[in-house]
């Protein structure tokens, strides 16, 4: 089959669908001149049609299932998970629906998953970049967490030189597998951790921020600083169209050798989850208990359970 055969198939369908009022063309885009009312698009020049955001929250919890048995009861469980259910089927296959939103939640992983943190919000809390052992760009990052677990000698270098040693409190910001979970609570929760080690009269070392890290890379910087607790902030892995939740790691006196039986970690850090400001103020907490008993982790937990 030729493209102008195929066109005119396309555009026979497309206009037949568009009288049953079951797409709606824009008739004011008409690139070529036609007489015809069907959208075409100005790189395939095929027709094309308008479709709503299928992203968007109205449009998430829309039921696609035809004749549910109890449609405000399907409406309901939708309106309180972010699970696929409701979404109906076309024969054995997807609705066109479904599929879309897939796609678009898909494109929302794929995209935190390969960008970096906006550099003015690591310029508005004056935290310095420094660089995991990866060296190669986000493919070998996402191919070797061994790597992100180490610091590159530069980093170590610019550590050393400008951070102060054997503080209270490091506080460290990781991109870890979600740049945008860093974007959406960081602004919340770093100030609610600095003003609370600050009412506790803990000091707190300098924050920097971590390119390419993985959170096995606590014990190197355990080493280097020294902190009595270190904390974390890294993005967790991102699941279809959810990216911006974030975990805090928490560590007493990390050093080599340390897995994470020696850690302690507050999850699913966003709105709709943990609240960041909550998870600010529990960090501080946590904070506190490791000092006072000098263990985190499985440690912590026995010392607390005896």
């Amino acid at each position: 089959m030729d493209d102008q055969t195929l066109d005119s198939l396309v555009r026979r369908v497309t206009e037949e669908l568009s009288a049953r009022g079951l797409i709606n063309p824009d008739p004011a885009y008409n690139p070529q001149g036609s007489s015809s009312s069907v959208m075409k698009d100005p790189v395939t020049n095929w027709p094309g049609v308008d479709l709503p955001d299928p992203a968007t929250l109205a449009e998430r919890n829309h039921p696609g299932v035809l004749s549910p048995t109890d449609p405000e009861g399907l409406s309901a469980l939708m309106s309180v998970t972010p699970a696929r259910i409701g979404v109906g089927k076309a024969g054995a296959r997807y609705r066109t629906h479904s599929w879309l939103l897939f796609q678009a939640d898909f494109a929302v992983t794929q995209d935190t998953l390969s960008r970096d943190v906006d550099a003015d919000l690591l310029e508005q809390y004056h935290l310095f970049t420094v660089q995991s052992a990866v060296s190669g760009g986000r493919q070998e990052y996402l191919l070797r967490p061994d790597l992100g677990r180490q610091l590159s000698s530069e980093a170590i270098n610019q550590i050393t030189s400008r951070c102060q040693t054997s503080p209270n409190l490091q506080i460290c910001v990781g991109d870890g597998l979600s740049a945008a979970a860093i974007e959406a609570n960081l602004s919340r929760i770093l100030p609610v951790i600095v003003q609370g080690a600050a009412s506790a009269s803990l000091t707190v070392g300098t924050p920097f921020y971590i390119r390419n890290c993985r959170v096995g890379i606590m014990n190197g910087i355990g080493d280097l600083l020294k902190p009595d607790v270190l904390i974390l902030l890294i993005g967790e892995r991102p699941g279809l169209g959810r990216a911006d939740s974030m975990s805090a790691y928490m560590a007493y006196r990390p050093k080599t050798g340390d897995t994470d039986a020696e850690r302690d970690v507050i999850c699913n850090i966003y709105d709709g989850g943990t609240n960041p400001l909550e998870a600010g103020a529990y960090t501080v907490q946590l904070a506190r208990k490791m000092i006072e008993k000098q263990a985190s982790g499985i440690r912590l937990k026995q010392m607390e359970g005896a």
